[in-house]
C-alpha cells in the first residue's frame, strides 16, 4: 500500500523500529481497498525500546489517535501538565501538539491510529472535528478507573481480531468500534464542553477558533499564516472587528489580539523545540516579514530570544 501523507509514513518508519517488523508486517491486511486508513496496535510492542522518562514527541501528524494507556504517565500540553497516576484515554488530534511522558517502566494498553477519511466513510458522514472530543481548546485525556480501562480493552480486543479477520466488511465494522470509544470519551467530558449553545456570541467564538486552529500545525517551512491580524478574523467572520473583540474579552478574558498571539508563540516553541528549522524560516512561516520582527515578539512575550529558547 502507498501511504500517502508523509506523517503517517513517518508514523510506520517509527513503528517498525520500535516492534522490529517490516513496515508491510504492520500495515493492516485488504486496507488498500479503503478510503483513508486505519490500524491498532499493542503499547508495549511499540514502545520496547523507550526508555524511563524519555519523551515521546508530538509528531506533526495529520492523523487521529485514541490510546488505553495503563500506567504512570505524564500529557504535557502547552499551558497545561496532565498527571496520570494508573490508566487513562486519550484523544490526539492533528490540532493539539503534546508530549507523552511516562513516568515508568510498567507502561501497557492499545492505540488505533486512523485517518478523518476513513471514518467519514461511516453512513453517519462523521466530521471528527465537529465532535466535542476533538474540539480546540481542550485537553481529551482522562484518568479512568480499573473497570473502565477493561470496558475499553475489550473495544481494541474487538478491533484486533476484526483486522486479523477475513470479514468482507470488517472496516465498516471497525468504524463502529471506534464511535464507541469517541462516544466513551465525550461521556467522561463535564457537561459544559458537550453543550451546545446557540446563541450568537458562542457561535462567534467557535468559528473564530476553528478557523485560528486551520492554519495550525504549520508543517513546512514553505507554510505561511495567513490570518495574523483581529481585522483578519474579523473579515472572515463577517463582524465588525470590535464586536468580535467584544464577544472575546466578554466570554475568555482576552482580547482578539491575545488569543492570536498566545496561538502563534505556542505555535512558535513548537517550532524551535521540534523541528530543525533556522530562526529565519521559522519567523518567515509565522508571518514575520523579518527575523527581527519575529525575535522582538518572541522576547517580549517569553523575555527569551528564540535562540536561547531553543538552545
Amino acid at each position: 500500500m502507498n501511504i500517502e501523507n508523509k506523517s503517517l509514513e513517518d508514523f510506520y518508519k517509527e513503528a517498525a523500529i520500535f516492534t522490529g517488523k517490516d513496515i508491510e508486517k504492520l500495515l493492516p491486511p485488504g486496507i488498500n481497498k479503503e478510503i483513508g486508513h486505519f490500524n491498532v496496535f499493542d503499547i508495549a510492542d511499540t514502545i520496547r525500546e523507550v526508555k524511563r522518562k524519555q519523551e515521546m514527541p508530538y509528531n506533526r501528524r495529520a492523523y487521529y489517535k485514541i490510546s488505553l494507556i495503563r500506567g504512570k504517565n505524564m500529557a504535557e500540553y502547552a499551558d497545561k501538565v496532565i498527571d496520570v497516576k494508573k490508566n487513562a484515554l486519550l484523544f490526539a488530534t492533528p490540532k493539539v501538539p503534546y508530549h507523552w511522558v511516562p513516568q515508568d517502566d510498567n507502561q501497557s494498553g492499545s492505540f488505533c491510529v486512523f485517518t478523518g477519511e476513513y471514518l467519514m466513510k461511516n453512513k453517519s458522514g462523521v466530521v471528527l472535528d465537529d465532535l466535542p472530543i476533538f474540539k480546540s481548546g481542550g485537553y481529551p485525556v482522562f484518568e479512568i478507573t480499573d473497570e473502565e480501562a477493561d470496558e475499553i480493552a475489550l473495544i481494541f480486543r474487538k478491533m484486533k481480531k476484526e483486522i486479523a479477520s477475513d470479514y468482507e466488511f470488517k472496516y465498516d465494522l471497525i468504524r463502529n468500534y471506534v464511535l464507541e470509544l469517541i462516544h466513551y470519551g465525550q461521556k467522561l467530558q463535564p457537561a459544559s464542553v458537550l453543550h451546545s449553545s446557540q446563541n450568537a456570541a458562542v457561535r462567534i467564538i467557535t468559528l473564530f477558533i476553528e478557523l485560528l486552529e486551520r492554519q495550525f500545525p504549520i508543517e513546512s517551512p514553505n507554510q505561511k499564516l495567513i490570518l495574523r491580524s483581529a481585522k483578519d478574523y474579523a473579515e472572515r467572520l463577517a463582524v465588525h472587528v470590535n464586536h468580535l473583540n467584544k464577544v472575546l474579552k466578554e466570554n475568555t478574558g482576552k482580547t482578539t489580539t491575545e488569543v492570536i498571539t498566545s496561538r502563534i508563540l505556542q505555535e512558535a516553541k513548537i517550532l524551535l523545540k521540534q523541528t530543525d528549522w533556522n530562526i529565519s524560516e521559522i519567523a518567515y512561516s509565522l508571518g514575520f516579514e523579518e527575523v527581527a520582527h519575529f525575535s522582538n515578539f518572541f522576547k517580549k512575550q517569553t523575555t527569551v530570544t528564540p535562540l536561547a529558547y531553543r538552545s
